[in-house]
């Protein structure tokens, strides 16, 4: 199955098409990240038979050059943001690698959904466009992943995204949590969780190949 049956409900929907229409207009008038052509990029890079885990971001990055459709994620060559280093500090401390860049698309091709809860935000102004219809589109994903038959790992740091499990068949999947990687909350217990190695050992004990995090 592909995205677009995995999510036919959807794009016909009267909600989608509001939205549609209204960052239509947002994008004429406004500065709006990512670019238009790279919303979807978790979908794009990660192809839905293809998805073994899924981490769970809020909304993308609002400074210029950082948003590019993937969750925690930055285009190549922009400096890293204090999560995704904190993420990188734990990669480090779990796994022992380091990487220097902050594009994921590495992890994207490996089966790892990078998805946000909201696809798009307005330039300086964090969480501008929650409430839009964007969670009813990525609650969707959610879903259509949890309907999946082959086991999924699902990644929930912070209390907002841990308020999706209600989404997800817990019988069939596993769900990982701590505190958000953010400065704010990594020292409560996101550092120290090894949440690349739990990865890894899962999909082992699944008989499926481990991800490549450093490569």
């Amino acid at each position: 199955m592909k995205w677009k049956e995995a999510l036919a409900d959807e794009w016909e929907a009267p909600y989608f098409i509001l939205l549609k229409e209204r960052l239509e207009e947002e994008y004429k008038t406004k500065t709006i990240f990512p670019a238009w052509d790279e919303v979807l990029n978790a979908l794009k890079y990660t192809a839905y038979e293809d998805v073994r885990v899924v981490i769970l971001g809020q909304d993308p990055y609002h400074g210029p050059g950082q948003a590019h459709g993937l969750s925690f994620s930055v285009q190549p060559g922009t400096p890293l943001p204090p999560s995704l280093r904190n993420m990188y500090k734990e990669l480090q401390a779990d796994l022992g690698c380091a990487r220097n860049t902050g594009d994921l698309r590495s992890w994207a091709a490996q089966g790892v959904l990078l998805l946000n809860t909201v696809l798009t935000v307005e330039q300086g102004n964090a969480h501008s466009h929650k409430g839009w219809g964007w969670e009813n589109f990525t609650d969707a994903i959610i879903r259509a992943v949890s309907a999946k038959e082959e086991p999924v790992i699902f990644v929930l740091w912070g209390r907002p995204a841990q308020t999706k499990k209600a989404l997800i068949d817990t019988d069939k999947h596993i769900i990982l949590e701590s505190v958000h990687p953010s400065p704010l909350s990594a020292s409560r217990g996101f550092f120290g969780s090894k949440p690349y190695s739990q990865i890894n050992q899962q999909l082992e004990e699944w008989g499926k190949p481990a991800i490549d995090f450093c490569r």
